[in-house]
């Protein structure tokens, strides 16, 4: 992270501040209710802070306390301040599905563990289960693990299982309690009595979006073949590199302030000339300049080195987004 210590703080640093400040026994405390990509997006942001001034730290204690001091969740309305805590941390998708298990009696103890897991760990316990059970790990996962675990299983079983998850909508208490029944034998796990909500469309367009551009484009071909409305559904859905044209000013001030300039340069060359205008017109007339200048001025470069400059790209804008600082625009068709 910039070493500016001038610089407005992300909310991460700011929890990462925190934290660091609270020592070793009480941070590991608060890390443990924590899920694992939280934990793994805090503890990177540790590991990268630098030259943080004292009325930095002063600041972030500060806006703790009063944070504290006026929104607690005691007493009446403990539940309505849980559902809003979750929702503006999270958004509303994934605070969802965390609601369910926290106030609705949920316990996913097996699914939560697998989250904890590398991907190929958590390909090689799935992978003689039914198809059925498979979709509803997948769709229980984040996005990018999602991704990275159905990259371990070759195209036909892939594609089998997106399809399913495409269909999910709610998933029975006779399901779960199977999948925990399963998964209890090397974790821990139970059922909860409500139905959850879980799959779809959605859950698997932003899976797509995590697949290298090889896997994606081959499964949204086998995917057409079988069906090709809902192709044109999970296209619609997905955040592609060309989709930030539609994000707002700001957002992209904020995005630009966290790539290099040799990753931006990259990603350009491929992008179309109504997103490289909006790059620009974000920037300060004299770095616009400068980044046209690289333009004109770099080598041709390999198609995968574009498509892994944009990943990048669309890795930190995806984080932006989870961590409330930008808003992603909707869907759009992939870029050629």
């Amino acid at each position: 992270m910039s070493s500016d210590p001038n610089r407005k703080l992300s909310p991460l640093e700011r929890s990462a501040i925190l934290l660091m400040s609270l020592g070793e026994t009480d941070a590991a405390e608060v890390m443990k209710h924590m899920g694992p990509r939280e934990v793994q997006r805090i503890g990177t942001a540790m590991s990268q802070l630098a030259n943080i001034q004292q009325d930095q730290v002063e600041m972030v204690m500060a806006d703790f306390l009063n944070t504290v001091s006026n929104q607690t969740g005691l007493g009446v309305g403990a539940d309505n301040y849980i559902r809003s805590v979750l929702t503006q941390a999270l958004g509303d998708e994934k605070a969802g599905s965390v609601i369910n298990r926290i106030l609705e009696g949920g316990n996913t103890k097996g699914l939560d563990t697998l989250k904890w897991m590398d991907p190929r760990q958590v390909a090689d316990v799935i992978r003689y289960e039914h198809p059925q059970i498979q979709a509803i790990v997948i769709s229980y996962l984040e996005s990018d693990q999602a991704a990275e675990v159905l990259a371990f299983f070759d195209e036909k079983v892939r594609l089998d299982i997106l399809m399913r998850v495409s269909a999910l909508d709610t998933v029975q208490p006779s399901a779960l309690q199977e999948l925990n029944d399963i998964l209890e034998r090397q974790f821990a796990g139970n059922t909860t009595s409500n139905t959850t909500t879980m799959g779809g469309v959605k859950v698997v367009a932003n899976i797509m979006n995590y697949f290298d551009s090889s896997i994606e484009a081959n499964m949204m071909e086998a995917i057409r073949e079988v069906d090709e409305d809902l192709s044109g559904e999970i296209q619609d859905l997905m955040f592609v590199f060309a989709n930030l044209v539609d994000v707002d000013d700001r957002g992209i001030q904020v995005i630009l302030r966290e790539i290099s300039t040799d990753v931006l340069v990259v990603a350009l060359k491929g992008a179309d000339t109504a997103l490289q205008e909006k790059v620009f017109k974000n920037m300060s007339k004299r770095a616009a300049e400068l980044l046209r200048d690289d333009l004109e001025a770099s080598p041709p470069v390999r198609v995968s080195d574009v498509e892994n400059a944009q990943k990048e790209i669309l890795t930190v804008a995806r984080r932006l987004a989870d961590e409330g600082e930008i808003m992603l625009g909707g869907g759009g068709e992939e870029m050629l």
